[in-house]
Formats: structure tokens, C-alpha cells, sequence
């Protein structure tokens, strides 16, 4: 290359060269090379210009029609995004979130468990929900912390209350339903304490102390079960936000799900009707929701039905269906009980893991952001038309 003559002015000429076989002459000085950071969303002029301008063999032919003309190879237009790298900057969060979203509705659930067995006289189910909810909301606390990097930022979302950031609300109800669920499952180490002296007051004080934080831990179990649901589709990952309806049901079905487990494998069968209901509930609305999830998205719905994710909630809704069958069927079978109960478990595990990587895989792949746009974009044109 000689050094009088600028890369600019020869990849220029280079340019012309190529756009002299395109209808209209050369790229005006107001067109938008595609791919580039002022190109249409939508890519429509650079689609218009490859197919004016390619030859019908897959070639582009200098000189216009004329013959002899030298035929320069183009390669076939590919779907990608700018200099093939993801519109959408994937989600940072690992596995431990996907955990943290089944802790925290095993939590809920398991509250919820624990309040139906404290209403209703039922000694086993109370202790296993209490006990597994704090286990439980014990967990998620950890994985919430290990994602932030340093305890003191979870402290430090405490010095706001913001309505409008999910993750804000989702904080002060993790922080509220934490030590409700904390006093209740305590309350029932009341039975182990002395008779007389000052733990003998404990003793007496604390199944009332740990009445009342049950029914607390309870009316915020709700919001816990679905606030992540809320979290996820307030991103801008496009199969999670387009969810935003079904989302919250689906892992407010789970949560349920998760709990009735947890009382089908603790509690004797004489008690576990609470379990058993719940765990029909939990299904109907875990299976209902996942339903919308995988159909009703169009394109979006995709990355839930196939490669891991559609593995995944395939066995979520396997596992599903044979712990309903078992808890309703093996109702006076105790090992059928508990292996129904593993199954929800399980199957909570799967649908967790299951929309958590199905949005991740939606984020990484161009076309789940691009061509729900042109979609959009199509329809406010036929509707402004």
C-alpha cells in the first residue's frame, strides 16, 4: 500500500466500486451503514440494500448489468448484532440465584404449612414448616449475600424503601419475614427448656410468642413466593419481562408445591391434609403458569421449550404430576407420601432452575430482542396506518 493514499480514501473507493451495481447510484451522504450505532432497529435498510444488491448466484457484480463485469462474493447475511456481539449484556447471575429463587419459595411455602398445621391442631406439620423455614429463608439470605459480594450491601438496602424497585421491596420483605420465621421455629425448642427458674419463663412465654410470629412469618409469605417473579420480569431480558403476568403465579404455585412436600415427608399421614391440598393447589397454579410461559409468547416462549431450560420444566411438570398423583393416591401409605413429597421438591427445583435459564439463553440470542421489536414496530405502523 502506498503511503500517499489513506486506508479512508481507498476503503471509500472500494465502496463506490461496490455500490455502482446497486439501483440508485451511490449510498447518500444521510444513509446508515447497517450495524452501526445510528443503523434502524429494525435493519431494513441494510436487508434492502443486500437483496438490490445481490446478484442471483449469491454474488454482487461491479460495473452494473454490463458484461465482463467482475462478480465479488458476498457471504449470505447472517442474524446477528453489532459486530456479532449480544444487543442485550447477559445476566451475571449464576446458579446460586437460580437457588435463591427455590429457598426463598420453599420458605414461603413451608410458613404457609406451618400456620395451616398451627390453625388447625397439627402438631408435625407446624414444627417441619417451621423448622424448614427457617432452614430455608436461612439459605436465601446466604445466596442473596454471596450475589451481592459483601453483607454490608444488603445492609445498606436497608436505609431506603423504594416502591417502585422490586428488589428494594423484595429486601424489606426478606427482612420482615426472617425473624417471624426465626422466633417461630425457635419457639418450638420450648419444650426442651427447664420447668422452673428463668428458662422455665421462656418455656411458658414462647409457644405464644411463637403463635403469633407463625401467623406473621404466614402473612408475608405471600409477598416473599412472588416478589421474585416481579424481580425477574422488571429486567429487560426479553422471555423473562414479556412473563411479567405469569411469572408471579408460577412461583407462587411452586412455593406451595415446595411446602406441601415438606409436610408430606415430615408428617405422619393422619396429619398431612393441609399437605395434600396444598400440594394440588400449588400444582394447578405452578402448572397453569408454566403452560402460559411456554405458549404464549410467541418467539419468546422458545428458550423455555427447548435445550436446557425446556428439559428442565419438562421434568417440572413430570414431577409435578406424580407427586399429585402420589399425595391424593398413597394417602395412607406413609413411604408414598414422603416420595411425593421429594417429587414437588424436586419438581420446584426444576421449574426454578427451569425460567431462570430460559431468560439467561433469551438475552444471549440476538433475535429474541430484535425481532419482537420489528414486530412491534410493524404493528403501531399498520395501527397508525
Amino acid at each position: 500500500m502506498s503511503p500517499d493514499r489513506p486506508v479512508g480514501d481507498l476503503f471509500r473507493r472500494f465502496r463506490d466500486r461496490l455500490d455502482a451495481g446497486v439501483p440508485g447510484g451511490p449510498a447518500g451522504p444521510g444513509d446508515v451503514a447497517a450495524g452501526s450505532p445510528g443503523a434502524p432497529a429494525d435493519g431494513s435498510g441494510a436487508a434492502a440494500g443486500l437483496a438490490q444488491a445481490r446478484a442471483p448466484g449469491g454474488t454482487r457484480r461491479r460495473g452494473g448489468g454490463r458484461r465482463g463485469g467482475e462478480e465479488l462474493t458476498v457471504p449470505e447475511a447472517e442474524f446477528t448484532s453489532y459486530y456479532g456481539r449480544p444487543i442485550l449484556k447477559a445476566p451475571v447471575w449464576k446458579w446460586d440465584i437460580a437457588a435463591y429463587l427455590f429457598t426463598g419459595g420453599l420458605a414461603a411455602g413451608s410458613s404457609l404449612l406451618a400456620a395451616g398445621g398451627q390453625v388447625t391442631g397439627r402438631p408435625a406439620l407446624r414444627r417441619a414448616g417451621r423448622v424448614t423455614s427457617l432452614v430455608a429463608v436461612t439459605a436465601s439470605a446466604v445466596f442473596l449475600v454471596k450475589d451481592l459480594g459483601r453483607p454490608a450491601r444488603f445492609h445498606h438496602m436497608l436505609r431506603v424503601a423504594k416502591p417502585t424497585s422490586p428488589m428494594s421491596v423484595g429486601t424489606w420483605i426478606l427482612s420482615a419475614f426472617g425473624p417471624a420465621a426465626g422466633i417461630a421455629a425457635v419457639a418450638e425448642g420450648a419444650a426442651w427448656l427447664p420447668e422452673r427458674g428463668p428458662l422455665g419463663l421462656a418455656r411458658r412465654l414462647l409457644p405464644p410468642v411463637g403463635h403469633a410470629a407463625g401467623l406473621a412469618a404466614a402473612a408475608t409469605a405471600p409477598a416473599l413466593a412472588t416478589y421474585t417473579g416481579v424481580l425477574l420480569a422488571d429486567t429487560a431480558v426479553p422471555s423473562w419481562h414479556e412473563a411479567y403476568p405469569e411469572l408471579p403465579t408460577v412461583f407462587a404455585g411452586s412455593a406451595l408445591a415446595s411446602g406441601a412436600g415438606v409436610g408430606l415427608i415430615a408428617a405422619p399421614t393422619a396429619q398431612a391434609g393441609p399437605a395434600r391440598r396444598m400440594a394440588v393447589a400449588g400444582a394447578a397454579l405452578e402448572l397453569f403458569g408454566a403452560h402460559r410461559v411456554e405458549t404464549r409468547l410467541g418467539l419468546l416462549s422458545e428458550p423455555y421449550r427447548t435445550g436446557r431450560p425446556g428439559r428442565l420444566l419438562r421434568a417440572g411438570r413430570a414431577l409435578t404430576a406424580a407427586g399429585v398423583a402420589g399425595a391424593l393416591l398413597g394417602r395412607r401409605s406413609r413411604a408414598v407420601s414422603a416420595l411425593s413429597g421429594t417429587a414437588l421438591l424436586a419438581a420446584s427445583v426444576a421449574t426454578r432452575f427451569g425460567i431462570f435459564y430460559g431468560g439467561v439463553a433469551s438475552a444471549k440470542d440476538p433475535k429474541y430482542t430484535v425481532v419482537p421489536q420489528r414486530e412491534r414496530l410493524d404493528r403501531r405502523r399498520a395501527a397508525g396506518g
